[in-house]
């Protein structure tokens, strides 16, 4: 199996993304939670990690990714930085730190580069929370923003089916796309929807536009780490190429240790002092 190896070391910003576009060089975007899986991806090259808010489902069980707190996020951000030297860092804001309120939206966002040191924020939202970007932009943080499918909203939508198939739905969403743009954002994640629709946006943008089961034309991929290393077993959506099974090497692992434990073949004379 070959592995892609760059031998550009160099920090990657938000303005290295808009040239990795006009060069068509695609984006490798994936999620960390923690300094050590961190610092394993940076090191295999990966151009973005995003501190997701799915750190809510993988890291701390929960069904959706509205619980997780803003502290939360933050300690999750700062466990990831320590671990980066090349890729961009994002941290998701998390649901209720943004909407509706663009001076909290503020004060969030300026709580998550201080206190993580992260490179951006990502936003789901279109021209609904307009005013809460601008005023993060106003500040000179970058913003990332997230269209398509937003999961801080499942309970508005009450289903995590692929978004913007019907006309009305796909014509907001390139209207939202483009306002993102205009307003200042620096790329665009595109979460599941049509991929004849995403790469409309992609080529109408110029911009970075990020997809994750949003199909082949768009500028970039990002996934969930436990997703596609198989430590979460739990979720096999149609986009999701599961490149190991991590989580069944751990089981094995683990199953293999407890038995030398309970046999009495660990440790053994070499393994004591």
């Amino acid at each position: 199996m070959s592995t892609y190896s760059s031998e550009d070391t160099r920090k990657v910003t938000t303005h290295r993304l808009v040239e990795m576009k006009r060069r068509n060089e695609k984006i490798a975007m994936l999620t960390a939670y923690d300094y050590s899986m961190a610092k394993l991806i940076d090191g295999a090259g990966i151009d973005v990690i995003l501190v997701g808010d799915s750190a809510s489902n993988v890291m701390a069980g929960n069904i959706t990714t509205l619980p997780i707190t803003l502290d939360q996020m933050i300690y999750h951000g700062k466990s990831v930085m320590k671990a980066v030297n090349r890729a961009l860092v994002v941290v998701d804001m998390p649901f209720g730190t943004y909407q509706g309120n663009p001076l909290e939206a503020l004060s969030s966002a300026i709580r998550i580069m201080k206190e993580t040191h992260a490179d951006c924020v990502k936003l789901e939202g279109g021209a609904e929370i307009r005013e809460s970007i601008e005023k993060i932009l106003c500040a000179g943080i970058p913003v990332m923003g997230h269209l398509g499918l937003t999961p801080q909203s499942i309970n508005k939508f009450g289903t995590y089916t692929v978004r913007a198939r019907e006309e009305e739905e796909a014509l907001k969403l390139v209207e939202d796309a483009k306002v993102l743009q205009e307003i200042g954002c620096f790329a665009l994640v595109l979460e599941k929807i049509p991929a004849t629709l995403a790469e409309k946006v992609a080529k109408e943008l110029t911009i970075p536009v990020i997809g994750i089961g949003a199909g082949g034309g768009v500028d970039g991929q990002v996934l969930v780490m436990h997703d596609m290393l198989g430590i979460n077993k739990g979720f096999s959506p149609r986009f999701l190429r599961r490149y190991a099974d991590v989580g069944t090497i751990i089981e094995d692992a683990v199953s293999h240790y407890v038995t030398d434990v309970k046999e009495q073949d660990f440790p053994n004379e070499k393994e004591q002092y």
